[in-house]
């Protein structure tokens, strides 16, 4: 994998937030057959996370939920990298100023925090935590690409290169080779797992994009043995039974619940990483579920497991899933870097910079083996010149012949029949 042009190899390193998986298991008491070639158990982290450090934590969670909160659809799959997506955005904080800066700040739940502290934070929380875990790939790359001739701010490609590992790098965009390199990078960032994240032909008004690539590869510390995988029925909200391959696995397991969800805890590797699934009791929907979970009460869950004997099924199951973020972040506050007020002063002397989109596509394969998973963020920042004109709002209109002067037909619309 090319992580960046500093860090060319492959990275190492610990999410902070995981990657949110709204797919239900079903478990029952039973005897300990479970077995496996451990890795060496991790207990703690090499070094005490600085106050800095922790607050970007707690942020990155805070931010997890919000997003599944606001991206959530009844009876529809999600599955999203808070991560990514906030360190892509983290990227583009850095060339903006007034409102639209603070604004992406307090929508990333670092609002008591300096850009120095945020910027730093990120860089020591990558750099402590490469290599925690041998036996488990976890990759991070950042990237930066900019339209041939397009004026960007020394300071801020110094800052994104310094703090996130990023490559930076110069294309034609009029060029179809400027897109496939781009393609080219995230689907090595992802070991082929996320591939055209930019369109084939780039918009003539996009001048930036802005790229964070995850990738995660761990191997169950408990083993699923295949030969206990079966075809079972799994139960929709909506009534509906579909018949999928269900997983089976006996063990001692992190395991709790309470009168909304029963959750457990499956370790990868040497226990520093793990997937979390909660399955919510009957009577409650997974959606009930996804939009009423916080941060509080995650941290009451991620901290109250205790060792249960018992029976797990679990389906083997592979996804992918995109989602445009606009509307979201919008959502949760960072309005002003979507329209003519956004202000991305410190990233160009080019006067009327805007985010146009925000796009994250994520995959996912879980199977007896362990887990498998990546996620690429992309925000795209183009120009507000003439090249845009979006008539969605109440307008004059005329009918002319253009030699002649002559006006033929004189309108407003100002409310547009439906259709």
């Amino acid at each position: 994998m090319r992580a960046s042009a500093h860090h060319a190899a492959r990275r190492r390193s610990f999410s902070v937030a995981g990657t949110l998986l709204l797919l239900a298991t079903a478990g029952c008491a039973g005897p300990v057959t479970g077995s496996s070639d451990r890795a060496d158990e991790i207990a703690r982290l090499p070094r005490a996370l600085s106050a800095a450090e922790v607050e970007i934590i707690t942020a990155n969670n805070g931010f997890a939920f919000d997003l599944l909160m606001h991206a959530n659809r009844p009876n529809d799959n999600l599955l999203i990298s808070p991560l990514s997506a906030s360190m892509a955005l983290g990227m583009t904080m850095n060339g903006a100023s007034g409102n639209t800066w603070s604004q992406m700040r307090d929508m990333l739940g670092v609002g008591s925090l300096v850009e120095e502290e945020i910027n730093a934070s990120y860089h020591s929380l990558i750099e402590l935590l490469v290599g925690l875990d041998p036996a488990v790939e976890t990759a991070i790359g950042n990237s930066v690409w900019t339209r041939q001739g397009f004026p960007v701010h020394s300071d801020f490609l110094d800052t994104v290169r310094d703090s996130f590992h990023a490559e930076a790098a110069e294309l034609d965009f009029a060029s179809p080779a400027a897109s496939m390199r781009i393609n080219e990078w995230v689907k090595a960032a992802t070991n082929g797992r996320i591939a055209d994240i930019v369109p084939a032909r780039i918009p003539a008004a996009v001048v930036m994009y802005l790229i964070n690539a995850i990738y995660f590869k761990g191997p169950w510390t408990l083993r699923f043995d295949a030969s206990d995988t079966r075809p079972e029925p799994f139960h929709l909200d909506d009534g509906s039974i579909r018949t999928v391959p269900l997983m089976t696995l006996r063990g001692d397991l992190s395991h709790q619940g309470n009168s909304r969800f029963q959750a457990v805890d499956l370790p990868y590797g040497g226990g520093a990483f793990a997937m979390t699934v909660l399955l919510p009791r009957h009577g409650v929907s997974v959606d009930d579920l996804a939009t009423s979970l916080g941060s509080v009460e995650w941290q009451e869950i991620a901290d109250s497991f205790r060792a249960t004997e018992m029976q797990l099924f679990l389906p083997r199951f592979r996804m992918a899933y995109e989602r445009t973020l606009n509307d979201d972040l919008a959502a949760l506050g960072m309005v002003d870097a979507f329209d003519h007020r956004a202000d991305f002063t410190r990233l160009s002397p080019v006067d009327g910079l805007l985010i146009s989109e925000v796009k994250q596509k994520s995959w996912v394969d879980v199977n007896e083996e362990g887990t498998e998973a990546a996620a690429a963020t992309v925000v795209a920042v183009r120009e507000t010149s003439a090249s845009v004109f979006r008539a969605d709002r109440p307008f004059l209109f005329l009918i002319r012949e253009r030699l002649s002067g002559t006006i033929l037909f004189v309108g407003k619309l100002a409310s547009p029949p439906p259709g």
